[in-house]
């Protein structure tokens, strides 16, 4: 044998030494099937709370956290924009919203900006829907003058007319670009066939109802539920509990408590009925759809059922039927929604070519009532049981979560410990629980079915789904005021 060849069978024989040496450790790994054992998760370690009560009735949870210098604090306000009156849609917000800018008796808005900016510090305010929000965050250094300047835009605003207008202008603002985002037409549009136009929880303000608004409106609705025995307060950070409550009742203590007469949550009439409805834009080249009906409460019974029953609807029945077996979808959902006080909402999403419209609704029905039908698989009910329990842990990912998530359950009466509830719930729930929720909280004959989209591209008339009403999502313009003719 040369050398040549000595050299080439050498070369050979190391190459084949490494695949066989390859196959031997490939062979010798787990399959990916195989049962793997996972140690159990370290037990979740709360936070200790103290709870204070004021003499002026606002309530506060304290929770010591030493490992930044650093001062949090979030207040919730019995208020919110379902109780603004029709006529003045946006009365909520802008309150809120001018709470903050439109300054005190002692500082103006800009200048309260000037020394949070030197502090490092910020105070916001807001109101939701049935909430309103106050934030602070502070240097631990600098917490005295945060709770003086907090204290300040708390009990002596002046709501300068100046932001109060600057407000008016960003709702103006807002309303010309309400149709720009197809997605965002959706969610309204289909809040409004579920709960009606009119609805507190659905109706939108316009021109004409941010005109409307007075600086006497504002003052009288920051009057009427902007007290200290209507507030709940949380703090948390680099502090003794004993001395920041003794700090905030010095900032805070001579707010003087009022009577509260905070209107019950709007009612919800709902009638289980189908429709279809349709916003044409034909500016568009794929439909946005929506069908449902309302949801219910968080505290239901059945709620933890209902997750479990939602997750397999959503990811493992119509996220594989519409988007990975069919490809027809961008993007596919499903949530039965769930509030504290007020019904969600149950709907279904997808997104999807014009051209494959209609099949892709009949689709959705179908999982629809495939859920109602057949008990779900051991393989589904497992995933979505262990999808919940093994994110369970991310609720607890930081001490400003946990806090708010509880001052949140106390602000609308649920007990503190309500998620580790849903989560021993979650637990228990079978294929028996999911079936009979899905059948008693399932209307697949009674969905409500929204498309925005180019009606003309279809792959069918969207009247073969039902009678069609038309949205008209056309802004309505201000009204000119009328001239009060000259009296001589």
């Amino acid at each position: 044998m040369t050398m040549k060849h000595k050299r080439l069978f050498k070369a050979f024989s190391v190459v084949f030494l490494l695949i066989f040496l390859s196959g031997v450790f490939i062979f010798a790994q787990k399959n990916p099937k195989d049962k793997f054992i996972f140690p159990t998760l370290n037990p979740i370690k709360m936070p200790k709370v103290e709870t204070v009560m004021l003499k002026n009735g606002l309530k506060l949870f304290l929770v010591e956290d030493h490992e930044y210098p650093t001062i949090d604090m979030r207040a919730m306000v019995h208020v919110g924009s379902v109780f603004e009156p029709a006529t003045k849609i946006g009365l909520a917000s802008i309150t809120g919203q001018v709470l903050r800018t439109g300054g005190t008796s002692s500082m103006t808005g800009d200048e309260i900006d000037k020394e949070l900016e030197t502090l490092a510090a910020s105070v916001s305010t807001s109101i939701g829907e049935a909430s309103g929000y106050i934030g602070v965050s502070v240097l631990k250094e600098d917490i005295d003058r945060a709770l003086e300047i907090l204290a300040d835009i708390l009990m002596n605003p002046v709501f300068a007319e100046d932001k109060i207008r600057l407000a008016q202008i960003q709702e103006r603002t807002a309303i010309a670009r309400r149709n720009d985002d197809i997605g965002q037409i959706s969610n309204r549009e289909f809040y409004k066939i579920i709960f009606g136009k009119d609805s507190p929880y659905a109706r939108q303000s316009e021109y004409a109802t941010i005109a409307g608004i007075t600086r006497d409106d504002i003052v009288g609705f920051y009057e009427k539920y902007f007290h200290p025995n209507n507030i709940l307060m949380a703090a948390w950070g680099d502090f003794d509990s004993k001395d920041m409550a003794a700090k905030i009742e010095k900032a805070l203590g001579k707010w003087k408590a009022a009577k509260i007469d905070v209107p019950p949550m709007p009612k919800v009439d709902y009638e289980f009925k189908p429709t279809v409805n349709l916003v044409h834009k034909k500016d568009v080249n794929q439909s946005n759809i929506m069908l449902g009906h309302i949801g219910g409460l968080m505290s239901n019974p059945d709620y933890p059922a209902l997750s479990v029953m939602n997750s397999i609807l959503s990811f493992d029945r119509m996220f594989k039927k519409i988007r990975t077996d069919e490809g027809l979808a961008y993007s596919v959902w499903g949530r039965y929604g769930a509030y504290y006080l007020a019904p969600g909402v149950f709907s279904c999403g997808a997104q999807t070519k014009s051209e494959s419209t209609i099949y892709a609704i009949s689709l959705m029905i179908k999982e629809l009532e495939r859920m109602t039908e057949e008990e779900v698989t051991d393989e589904e009910l497992a995933k979505a049981k262990d999808q919940y329990l093994n994110s369970f842990v991310f609720n607890f990912s930081s001490r400003a979560q946990i806090v708010n998530r509880m001052m949140t359950y106390e602000f609308f009466g649920y007990p503190l410990d309500f998620m580790d509830r849903v989560k021993k719930g979650v637990e228990k729930v079978s294929k028996e629980d999911v079936l009979r929720v899905a059948r008693k909280y399932l209307h697949p004959d009674k969905v409500q079915i929204l498309v925005v989209g180019k009606e003309e591209d279809f792959d069918k008339p969207l009247s073969t789904l039902g009678e069609v009403n038309v949205i008209d999502i056309q802004i309505p313009p201000l009204k000119p005021k009328k001239k009060t003719p000259d009296k001589k």
